[in-house]
């Protein structure tokens, strides 16, 4: 019998599990990042995380703060520093309508998601209004109820 192949896209997508809980996410942005390469093998690990990671535009360019990609492994002295802060790629008039978002306050970048698209690392980042602490609780009572109903359907299914 032959071993089960493995999901190629298991660790090829790190997630921002709080982002969904604590904004309203409106406007979302596909943007590239500049990475070095031992960045990229640790992101193909699996090695990163990106849940308290934010976006801030300085000097007319977009930059990604508090990103963690930890150490490669099998790096030598050259390898990477983890918090380091790195350059996202988006176009011109895409980097102009986030800084104006910024700018008019209450909102916030923040990163959804790091994955693969081809040999490319991208990550998905969005534009996202800060939830109150009843907003979250109104999400809680809501998912509870939804979950009541498909248990009660499935049982009078089967």
């Amino acid at each position: 019998m032959s071993a089960q192949k493995k999901d190629p896209r298991r660790y090829t997508e790190i997630r921002n599990s709080k982002a969904l809980r604590d904004y309203f996410v409106d406007e979302r942005f596909e943007a590239g990042i500049q990475l070095r390469g031992t960045e990229v093998k640790s992101i193909r690990a699996g090695r990163a995380q990106i849940t308290d990671a934010f976006g801030r535009v300085e000097k007319g360019e977009l930059w990604l703060h508090n990103a963690h990609i930890e150490q490669y492994a099998f790096g030598n002295i050259n390898n990477h520093d983890a918090r380091r802060v790195r350059k996202l790629l988006l176009h011109r008039h895409q980097i102009r309508k986030i800084a104006q978002a910024l700018d008019a306050g209450g909102r916030a970048l923040v990163p959804l998601r790091m994955y693969f698209k081809d040999a490319l690392v991208k990550v998905e980042v969005a534009l996202g209004t800060g939830k109150k602490l009843f907003d979250k609780r109104d999400d809680l009572k809501n998912k509870a109820e939804l979950g009541e109903v498909r248990r009660s359907i499935k049982f009078q299914r089967g």
